[in-house]
């Protein structure tokens, strides 16, 4: 009797799977583009659907999951260290460290702006930014004035953006910093799409705002260099800061300043996928190393060190995903799935991933049945033609299962991909 129970179970998991591989392969959706999936049962080591999973797909916003895993692997999950310094004499001698957190309008970390103000020290910036470029390799210069793509830089304050928001008991609008009041400049004529435009070269915004709006939230980014970060600074602590060149300071072995969470910055990160932290994440990895700034040198360190089991090797070259050189296979992204698995408590995956009907960027899709909690955990992707989906599916049956869905040269819209996938994930949920 129990052979014969055995039998049944394996000819029922065989029939789902094949249901699966057909949802996926007979869809007249996916079959407009390229589609890479994988799906696996990590218990039983088991390949349950695999199509295109050893072909290189541009992730998008999957590049977040190696982002992720470095960083959680190397900055652990307390506090980050927000600040190099040196004390010499009479003088303090600081420098960024690539920490997100400052004064940023979500974190509101002033761990660095109380520190220098209780300083009695003479405050010198050391400036290090020729370290980090503004934007990523392969990111579009009319990126400029969007969010996704704040600028990089070695010390971000207030998150590197001037966030615009009004609510509807206002009659205008709050500037945050207040600094950029006086930087702004009232629209001519009818307006674009756009509420706010800054001038591409300098921290000046064109602005229009109309009649019928009633609440809005704007983040748009600034111009960075140490000499404005150096202005920001004075006017936020009250004290004069003398801007001087790295010498040998960069080489010294400085003390740090530990500011905000790390869970906070990456449940955040992953949640919206933003990349602002993410590609700031990964300066602060390779600060922690070797007390340089360097995506390049993170990157590197992280394909040698921690990655070097993987089935392929990452074609990874920033850390939001915004880079269209960026390209993954759908097996080696399972692969570090399963290391997430094996490293991270599962009630942090849960704190930190999107969850699906419920939070993040997939609030809105795969919903669980009503009542029930969230069966999808995963990390989103989306760039021009190219849309993802990779993490962790919770079946009726009490299995976790890892997948890893990677669509490019899509001309349909990203919902019709996204209803589809939607069909699948809940047809393994369901059966499997």
């Amino acid at each position: 009797m129990n052979r014969i129970l055995l039998a049944l179970l394996i000819l029922a998991c065989s029939c789902t799977a094949q249901k699966i591989n057909k949802s996926i392969r007979k869809s007249d959706v996916f079959e407009k583009g390229h589609l890479g999936f994988m799906l696996v049962d990590p218990v039983k080591n088991k390949t349950l659907s695999a199509i295109n999973e050893d072909k290189y797909f541009i992730p998008a916003s999957n590049t977040k999951l190696f982002t992720f895993y470095t960083s959680y692997t190397i900055l652990g999950d307390e506090k980050i260290n927000g600040l190099n310094y040196l004390e010499r004499g009479d003088s303090l001698i600081f420098w960024g460290t690539g920490d997100p957190s400052l004064l940023h309008p979500d974190f509101q970390d002033s761990t660095v702006i109380d520190f220098l103000r209780s300083s009695e020290k003479d405050l010198y910036l050391v400036d290090n930014f020729d370290q980090v470029d503004a934007f990523g390799p392969g990111w579009s210069w009319d990126w400029y004035n969007a969010y996704y793509a704040t600028e990089r830089s070695a010390f971000p304050v207030y998150g590197n953006v001037v966030r615009f928001s009004k609510d509807s008991t206002m009659a205008g609008f709050n500037t945050y910093p207040s600094y950029f009041e006086n930087k702004l400049i009232p629209a001519v004529g009818p307006p674009d799409y756009l509420t706010f435009r800054r001038n591409r070269f300098k921290n000046e915004y064109e602005y229009f705002t109309p009649a019928s709006s009633k609440t809005f939230e704007r983040d748009i980014p600034f111009v960075t260099s140490a000499e404005f970060t150096s202005k920001l600074l004075e006017e936020k602590i009250g004290k004069k800061i003398t801007l001087i060149q790295p010498s040998n300071y960069l080489a010294s072995e400085p003390l740090k300043l530990q500011t905000a969470a790390a869970d906070s910055i990456y449940a955040q990160m992953m949640k919206i996928s933003d990349n602002f932290l993410a590609e700031q994440l990964l300066l602060l990895v390779s600060d922690q190393l070797n007390n340089e700034i360097s995506t390049k040198d993170a990157i590197d360190y992280a394909k040698e060190n921690l990655l070097n089991d993987l089935p392929d090797e990452p074609m990874w070259f920033d850390g939001s995903g915004l880079s269209a050189r960026n390209m993954f296979t759908p097996r080696s992204i399972i692969a570090l799935l399963g290391k997430i698995r094996a490293e991270v408590p599962w009630e942090k995956i849960q704190a930190y991933f999107p969850a699906g009907g419920e939070s993040g960027t997939i609030r809105s899709w795969y919903p669980a049945d009503l009542g029930q909690p969230a069966y999808i955990y995963a990390k989103t992707g989306t760039l021009s033609m190219s849309s993802a989906l990779s993490g962790y599916l919770l079946t009726k049956s009490g299995k976790i299962l890892h997948f890893s869905c990677l669509m490019n040269n899509y001309q349909i819209p990203s919902s019709e991909l996204k209803t589809e996938l939607q069909k699948v994930l809940y047809l393994i949920h369901d059966r499997y």
